[in-house]
């Protein structure tokens, strides 16, 4: 993934009003991030535990999602997996909640997935970042091909929330 700015990330919403944007609070590391190995920027706000929010390119820009994510419960600590990645943890997958893009968000229209709760799949995928014994089931796909199930189904979710 290339580098983004602060600006382009603001700008890339599909499924919050521009006021909102401007509001919610944005990663201040993104010179320290390892853009390299990112199929998406993914972070949650410290100021507000159940707002994530994730960037991914996609047809030649940005796009960008505001996502809610309930506190996790205590049935949640069985282990789950990702549905981007396929990372396998024990209470470390929350169901993230996007708000439809346009009228149907306005109307309170959702979409939702199970994802790595600290948004890290990128590094889970690579081997930079383990979740433990077991998080990975043995699969006879090459890295490039896991990298690339892992864009696919971020961008089959960012379709199904701008649909």
């Amino acid at each position: 993934m290339k580098p983004l700015t602060e600006q382009e990330i603001r700008t890339a919403f599909v499924n919050c009003t521009k006021g909102e944007a401007k509001r919610l609070s944005v990663p201040r590391d993104l010179d320290d991030r390892p853009w390299d190995d990112l199929d998406y920027l993914g972070w949650r706000d410290h100021r507000a535990p159940e707002r994530a929010y994730l960037v991914i390119e996609l047809d030649g820009g940005p796009k960008a999602l505001a996502l809610r994510c309930p506190n996790p419960a205590s049935w949640q600590m069985r282990r789950s997996m990702c549905s981007i990645c396929m990372t396998t943890h024990t209470g470390g997958v929350s169901l993230m909640v996007a708000p439809k893009a346009g009228r149907a968000g306005q109307q309170g229209n959702s979409v939702g997935a199970y994802i790595c709760s600290d948004l890290s799949c990128s590094l889970y995928v690579r081997g930079k970042k383990d979740a433990g014994a077991g998080s990975r089931i043995h699969e006879s796909l090459t890295l490039d091909e896991k990298i690339q199930r892992t864009a696919a189904n971020l961008a089959a979710f960012i379709a199904r929330v701008t649909a």
